[in-house]
């Protein structure tokens, strides 16, 4: 079967494509207000792009047309923060999910603990183990959108954070210790699963 994207209604897009492209890692994003408010939120539109220099990607709608704390954070403060989810967080990860007031902190919300970073005001989340600092270099929102659209986010990684538990020798991380989440279609999540390795040809 084939489908028009401009022939189906957005709710039909959207399960595709999200039901498509899986998994999808998941970019937990803490940010600080211009009133010094800590947010967090998780975004599964999210990857890295490039490790010369190491930059990463987030992207986030624009709900009832207007945009979220976190674009808004970015925005202002040129930073943001991406703490990596893992198995032991993921209950709380999605409670920042949640649709609270500007004035309010997620971290509260899911009884998460702010660190400081080093070189950005954005906090970490402490129980997060990888987290990594990064600057906004770019930010570009979609075209010809139907229902507020979206708006990509790239940053440039100033500065990595990796519990010494999840990391082998040579910089490598650990998948048996890390135990990363990700997000499938819907209200479901997986783990890693069975692991297989294809050298290239």
């Amino acid at each position: 079967m084939q489908f028009d994207p401009t022939e189906i209604d957005q709710k039909s897009i959207y399960k595709l494509l999200t039901g498509a492209v899986i998994p999808r890692p998941i970019g937990w994003i803490s940010t600080v207000g211009i009133d010094g408010v800590f947010n967090l939120a998780p975004f599964s539109f999210f990857n890295a792009v490039g490790d010369d220099p190491p930059h990463v990607m987030f992207s986030t709608v624009h709900p009832d047309g207007g945009n979220k704390d976190t674009l808004n954070n970015v925005l202002a403060n040129k930073e943001f923060v991406v703490n990596m989810v893992t198995e032991d967080v993921v209950e709380q990860m999605n409670l920042t999910s949640k649709t609270i007031s500007s004035n309010e902190s997620e971290f509260d919300l899911a009884g998460l603990t702010p660190i400081p970073s080093i070189k950005i005001k954005a906090p970490r989340v402490k129980e997060s183990a990888i987290t990594m600092e990064c600057e906004l270099v770019h930010h570009y929102t979609l075209e010809n959108h139907k229902f507020g659209g979206a708006t990509i986010i790239i940053g440039k990684i100033v500065m990595f954070h990796v519990d010494e538990n999840v990391l082998l020798d040579d910089f490598k991380i650990n998948l048996e210790t890390y135990k990363p989440m990700a997000r499938l279609a819907g209200s479901n999540y997986s783990k890693l699963g069975e692991i297989f390795s294809l050298k290239r040809p």
